[in-house]
């Protein structure tokens, strides 16, 4: 068995195995930037939920970064229907291609406007120049502006991620915490999500959750499971934060693509 060892502030890998899983602690620590070192163990310790093998989850491979990208396509007018056709076929293999090398984790179709062509994609990298590399390799990028959104960790992230499918939706927090709300009411509503969130993973609902960059916007980005919109909303009623916090909800639908689907 072998297992990773890093140092994060005063934590080490292994703390942080113990308290949030393995998967995550791995991936916490490498996109810290922390020097991880595999240590072979005969046998794990009781009660730890230690690394096997290479210690690199098989979802999320060896890159230390996730990335949501917003993608549309405008099409040249005058381009013939047989060049958009071909186009659209060497884009999914390249897409193929990605998802082997493990760089392409999830497609989705956002709500459409008529005659939009839009796809929010989840990419994995080792950082920003990687994943302009990836993003160039694709060939609808001649026709494709980009909009990049780097991911980070979240603490009630669910480890292990639960199995991914539609009916999907995304969803953007934003902290709106009055003024003169006691701290003491924020930091059990804090408790209280994160004990929340355990629930809805474990349901499969809660699928994935980020961070993302400070002074961006929303504080966070979730994608979630639910029949439809009704229990969507009803799910995040059930937030404790969601009294102190603006919810955006965007519905997904299936991308041909898309590695979930190729992985059904």
């Amino acid at each position: 068995m072998e297992e990773a060892v890093a140092h994060v502030g005063s934590l080490t890998a292994l703390d942080m195995v113990k308290m949030t899983g393995a998967e995550h602690a791995f991936r916490s620590a490498v996109r810290l930037g922390v020097k991880v070192t595999v240590v072979r163990r005969s046998e794990p310790e009781k009660g730890h939920n230690v690394l096997a093998r290479s210690a690199i989850s098989p979802v999320f491979g060896a890159f230390s970064m996730e990335y949501l990208v917003d993608m549309t396509t405008n099409v040249p007018d005058g381009t013939a229907d047989e060049a958009v056709t071909d186009m659209r076929a060497r884009e999914a293999a390249r897409s193929s291609e990605l998802i082997a090398q493990g760089h392409l984790v999830r497609l989705w179709r956002p709500p459409l406007k008529p005659g939009e062509w839009r796809t929010f994609g989840l990419f994995a990298a080792a950082d920003d120049e990687e994943l302009e590399s990836v993003l160039a390799s694709m060939p609808l990028r001649v026709w494709r502006t980009d909009e990049v959104t780097p991911l980070s960790p979240h603490p009630n992230d669910p480890v292990p991620w639960p199995a991914q499918g539609p009916p999907e939706f995304l969803t953007a927090f934003t902290r709106t915490v009055p003024e003169g709300t006691p701290r003491s009411e924020v930091d059990d509503a804090i408790a209280g999500e994160a004990r929340r969130a355990r629930e809805l993973a474990a349901q499969g609902h809660l699928l994935r959750l980020w961070a993302l960059p400070p002074g961006s916007g929303p504080d966070a980005l979730g994608l979630w499971r639910a029949g439809d919109a009704a229990e969507m909303q009803a799910i995040m009623e059930s937030l404790p934060l969601y009294p102190l916090m603006r919810v955006e909800i965007t519905p997904l639908t299936e991308h041909p693509s898309d590695p979930a689907r190729a992985g059904s």
